[in-house]
């Protein structure tokens, strides 16, 4: 007789979780692993699946509900197959609650804008029981290197990279086998038969050749049937779902199918390199130097090799004007140095003041702090300010980021910037240290020269370059007087900023730099 079975919510890795999605409805017939509800906790979304094959007699939650762990979902009528004369039949009871083990893949989780990082150490091997938040690799972005951590804990049991490969977002990094507790009561059957085996053996090899074939459909599709959370991580991705193929019930499109067709892509031979001007320049003819005398190739640090062709792509792609111009900086260098030789456990640099006058001049000068959409189309304007400080480092120049200047003092700016500037020396700068920047400053003051033309660093749309200050006569209506001059260049998007406003900027810059008490207006 078939018997009906309460199913509760198992163990999610969380006390409380909401319920995003209802998959299955009272007389839906599932099948085993067949999902019937979606919840989602802070980290991630998860489909909960039948236990067993059965018909859905009632559904006790409702999309909204907050349920944990035990929680009742549904009554399952469980229901018997018949099978072609088994060989064995096994008869379990399963206990309230039962530890059960299953195998997760491990992807790269978000690593921000980079693609094809450089796996530089792999710190597991097949057999290893980790732990959560273990490292797993290491990646080597063209600024920084950061561990991917195990995202719960278990036993390696297959590994998919090594070192020297590249990784993006999604790629697989390994096969995990963890315990998970299954709090439900059933009696289950299990019986084997040489019909029931030849089928299983079919099924394997079905599954083997969806495995092969491509994620990415060649002609769209008429319909999509995906949870919200798929359609989330779909819009994050920038991944057309009509063009993904579904390998759940009924072509449903799973979050390992976006992440499949997402890696299909980027594995794809990328297109050859052009100017960006919509045509491709013409090759630099290779020479041989070694014929005019003697030669010594030195090869680009990584830094170099990626930053490279970022910042001839902004270059070539965004229509630069760079204003310049000089402040007065004469009474400011005065109470820098009055507070140092005061200060404990903290030194002022001149740096400190215009970050800290650039975050005055981009809250009144709103379009200073936005980014243009891709399209072209739409300026997003950013209601926080976070600012990008370049750092020369021995392998070359890391952009990492001071969060939220408006809102600190000269204080806790020069302890931020220390911070960030020690990391960047040391390498040890995360790839969340470089994201989010809404302005970027380059100061070659401490190096010297005049002026210079910084390359704005996208998607901000403005830079700013220091140059070395120098003592200069300046004409106070009477006499010259000797003043301590700071060379400003201001690089700015001609698409977002017209020069009218570029010259507000800098020469408010400027006055507030001249004058810090203006920071309190």
């Amino acid at each position: 007789m078939n018997q009906v079975e309460q199913i509760v919510l198992p163990d999610v890795g969380g006390e409380e979780v909401d319920v995003i999605e209802i998959v299955a409805k009272v007389g839906d017939i599932l099948e085993e692993e067949d999902a019937i509800i979606v919840v989602e906790t802070e980290k991630a979304s998860m489909d909960v699946p039948a236990p067993f094959g059965g018909i859905i007699e009632e559904i006790s939650v409702n999309v909204g509900d907050k349920i944990m762990e035990g929680t009742l979902i549904c009554l399952l009528k469980k229901q018997d197959k018949p099978s072609d004369k088994p060989v064995e039949v096994l008869v379990e009871k399963k206990i309230k609650e039962s530890i059960s083990t299953v195998v997760e893949n491990v992807y790269v989780p978000d690593i921000g804008d980079e693609v094809d990082v450089d796996i530089i150490d792999i710190m597991i091997k097949v057999g290893d029981h980790i732990t959560f938040d273990d490292g797993m690799i290491t990646l080597e972005t063209e600024k920084a290197s950061m561990d991917v951590p195990a995202p719960f804990s278990g036993k390696v049991v297959e590994v998919f990279v090594n070192a020297g490969d590249t990784a993006s977002e999604g790629t697989l990094i390994a096969k995990v086998e963890k315990d998970v507790v299954i709090s439900n009561t059933s009696t289950i059957a299990t019986s084997s038969s040489p019909k029931s085996e030849t089928k299983a053996l079919k099924s394997n090899a079905q599954t083997l050749t969806l495995k092969i074939d491509s994620n990415v459909l060649t002609s769209k599709s008429n319909t999509v049937y995906a949870s919200p959370s798929v359609r989330k991580e779909a819009r994050e991705y920038s991944v057309d779902l009509f063009f993904v193929k579904g390998s759940g019930k009924k072509g449903r499109i799973l979050k390992d199918d976006i992440k499949a067709y997402v890696k299909e892509q980027l594995s794809k031979p990328a297109e050859k390199p052009n100017s960006g001007l919509g045509f491709s320049l013409p090759a630099i003819k290779e020479i041989d130097y070694s014929k005019f005398g003697e030669i010594e190739p030195i090869e680009l640090t990584k830094i170099q090799k990626i930053s490279g062709p970022s910042l001839h792509r902004n270059w070539v792609s965004i229509p630069h004007i760079t204003q310049f111009d000089e402040t007065d900086i004469t009474l400011l260098e005065a109470f820098r140095k009055e507070q140092n030789a005061i200060a404990e456990g903290f030194k002022l640099s001149p740096l400190v003041f215009v970050v800290k006058a650039v975050a005055k001049a981009l809250s009144l000068y709103p379009r200073f702090n936005s980014s243009l959409s891709n399209d072209g189309q739409t300026l997003i304007l950013k209601k926080y300010i976070h600012i990008s400080v370049a750092v020369d480092t021995p392998k070359g120049l890391v952009v990492p980021v001071i969060r939220d200047v408006d809102k600190k003092g000269f204080k806790e700016i020069s302890q931020n910037m220390a911070e960030i500037s020690k990391k960047a020396r040391e390498g040890k700068l995360k790839v969340q240290d470089m994201q989010g920047g809404c302005f970027t400053i380059s100061s070659l003051g401490g190096i010297g020269g005049t002026a210079f033309t910084p390359i704005i660093n996208a998607p901000e749309v403005a830079i700013l370059g220091l140059s070395k200050s120098e003592i200069k006569p300046k004409w106070d209506g009477e006499k010259f007087e000797p003043r301590l001059m700071l060379p400003l260049a201001l690089s700015y998007d001609h698409r977002v900023i017209d020069g009218a406003d570029g010259a507000r900027f800098i020469t408010t810059l400027s006055q507030i730099l001249g004058d810090i008490r203006l920071l309190n207006l």
